[in-house]
């Protein structure tokens, strides 16, 4: 990582280029996760396969880009492991509506899933597989979760650039 940062490279290129291999990674999970639900589960796929690709993927430099903002802020990779998995993996399950339908939440943790982006992934997915909406319907939830790429880009960014200065 020294070696890398005493070169030209921006943080942006940093981030982008640490991100690559593993958002390569995780098309190829979603491509196989796609086919499996549809062929052998039989889970119907009413929606727009291009809009669930669009948006799996900006829901995945989310998620990556958060990783390497957790990275970029801790000092180990055991604290950092750990902490992705309490910020992200364990309120991506409980909190998303993907295990817990979350109009059967108290209305305090209700509220507390508006902060967690797997909430609105998951209300796409629900969106396109089950009732065969789009862009057209789900234009909101693709909305925040830009919104939240895009951020979590740019503070990684930014906390990646102190980290070399």
């Amino acid at each position: 990582m020294e070696q890398l940062l005493s070169t030209p490279v921006r943080a942006a290129e940093v981030v982008l280029g640490k991100m690559a291999a593993f958002f390569a990674l995780g098309v190829v999970d979603m491509v196989v996760a796609i086919v499996v639900g549809v062929s052998i589960f039989r889970v119907p796929l009413r929606g727009d396969i291009l809009f669930l690709g669009l948006t799996s993927g900006i829901f995945l430099i989310g998620a990556l880009c958060w990783g390497i903002l957790i990275s970029a802020i801790v000092r180990s990779q055991l604290l950092a492991y750990q902490l992705g998995a309490l910020t992200s993996f364990l309120p991506a399950f409980l909190l998303s509506g993907f295990i817990f339908d979350i109009g059967n939440m108290p209305r305090v943790i209700q509220v507390v899933t508006y902060f967690f982006p797997a909430r609105y992934f998951v209300t796409i997915l629900k969106g396109v597989f089950l009732r065969g909406v789009g862009a057209r319907i789900l234009w909101y939830e693709a909305a925040l979760l830009f919104a939240y790429a895009a951020i979590v880009f740019l503070v990684a960014t930014r906390k990646l650039k102190q980290k070399v200065a």
